[in-house]
């Protein structure tokens, strides 16, 4: 376990290198990832985390601040408010020698990041993730993006950061649920990287639940450096070596999840309509023949174990199999008229799954309908 004392520095040596940093009261690394060029910085971050922002702020020295408040949550994935933030950053003159800070979630990582990837074709960036969702998964690997009608992230860029911090003092201020909702992409971590993750979890739960513990530190530690090995290595989705999906693994459970969301409006947080598409992808590859019995019921096990959600009916959202069916045909992971699904062929080992047969679709989501 690591000492609360400790900072942790976990190396992206991609080919843009930079750091992640984890530990308690690291806010004061943003300065330093920024470097000595920029004199002046785009502080995006929602209106609720204005506190924080400041913090950050306070440490950015004789800098010139300009603040992009952005709406808070998916809301903010949209053109109109990537419009507004160029529309400001060209007010106030900003050049390529400039640098963009996100202070938020994933979705304000997600578009604050689009906006310096896209400002100039593409300006310094760092990430200051405020969730645990945003820690393990938004704010590492370069991914940036929005939402469209048709459904999520299906406009964006990657661009990686100069830096990412994160503080895991801020978790200590997060409601239960969002904490909750963090854990959906840890698990996916340990079922295809690093099954470690899973036996911490079933060790002790509550721990995973509790902020300051060395167990959820080490949860977000273990997380992070699965993406990291993951984007290292694949950075654009090109495929990895030896048949390995390579990035797209990072995907496990979100062709099902992005259809969710999607259906229900966003109200449902990313990390639990993972954890949702994690037990349908599972239930697919088993009926596949491609995973066995015991690792397919285990995700809805350790899903539940930290209170996920392991069951979803359309029903109260008014959306039925058919319709979240045609939006994950339009998924990023499709390719042409071919429906494909990350899926496990045993612990930890990830593959690919092409048009598996409309009855297996269905009888997958009847196991997550929990009609069987």
């Amino acid at each position: 376990m690591t000492d609360a004392s400790t900072v942790t520095r976990l190396p992206v040596r991609g080919a843009a290198p930079y750091d992640v940093v984890v530990g308690h009261g690291v806010l004061g690394e943003v300065a330093g990832m920024l470097g000595n060029g920029p004199t002046r910085v785009a502080v995006a971050y929602p209106q609720p985390l204005e506190h924080l922002a400041d913090r950050v702020i306070a440490r950015l020295g004789e800098r010139e601040v300009l603040r992009l408040v952005l709406p808070d949550g998916e809301v903010a994935k949209t053109g109109a408010v990537a419009l507004d933030a160029w529309e400001q950053l060209g007010a106030a003159g900003f050049t390529r020698s400039d640098a963009v800070v996100t202070v938020g979630g994933g979705a304000t990582t997600d578009m604050g990041g689009f906006i310096a990837a896209t400002w100039l074709r593409g300006v310094p960036v760092v990430h200051v993730p405020t969730t645990l969702l945003a820690m393990v998964d938004a704010a590492v690997g370069g991914k940036t993006g929005m939402n469209t009608g048709a459904g999520k992230n299906l406009v964006g860029s990657f661009h990686e950061p100069s830096g990412v911090v994160c503080d895991l003092d801020v978790l200590g201020s997060l409601a239960e649920p969002e904490l909750i909702a963090g854990l959906g992409e840890v698990v996916k971590c340990g079922f295809i990287a690093d099954p470690k993750i899973l036996t911490l979890i079933d060790s002790c739960p509550a721990n995973a639940l509790e902020p300051r513990s060395a167990e959820l530190r080490e949860l977000v530690e273990r997380a992070i450096a699965v993406k990291v090995a993951v984007v290292v290595a694949d950075l654009k989705e090109h495929g990895g070596a030896d048949g390995h999906p390579g990035r797209e693994v990072l995907n496990y459970g979100h062709t099902m999840a992005h259809a969710i969301e999607k259906a229900t409006s966003y109200r449902i947080r990313h990390g639990e309509a993972v954890a949702l598409g994690m037990v349908y992808a599972a239930e697919l590859a088993r009926l596949a023949g491609r995973l066995d019995d015991e690792t397919a019921g285990r995700h809805a096990e350790v899903l539940a174990a930290v209170g996920l959600p392991t069951l979803f009916d359309g029903a109260p959202w008014g959306t039925s199999f058919d319709d979240l069916l045609a939006t994950m045909r339009v998924d990023k992971k499709a390719r042409g008229a071919h429906l494909r699904f990350l899926v496990l062929d045993g612990l930890a080992k990830p593959a690919v799954l092409t048009d598996p047969p409309l009855e297996h679709l269905r009888a997958a989501w009847d196991h997550l309908a929990g009609a069987r």
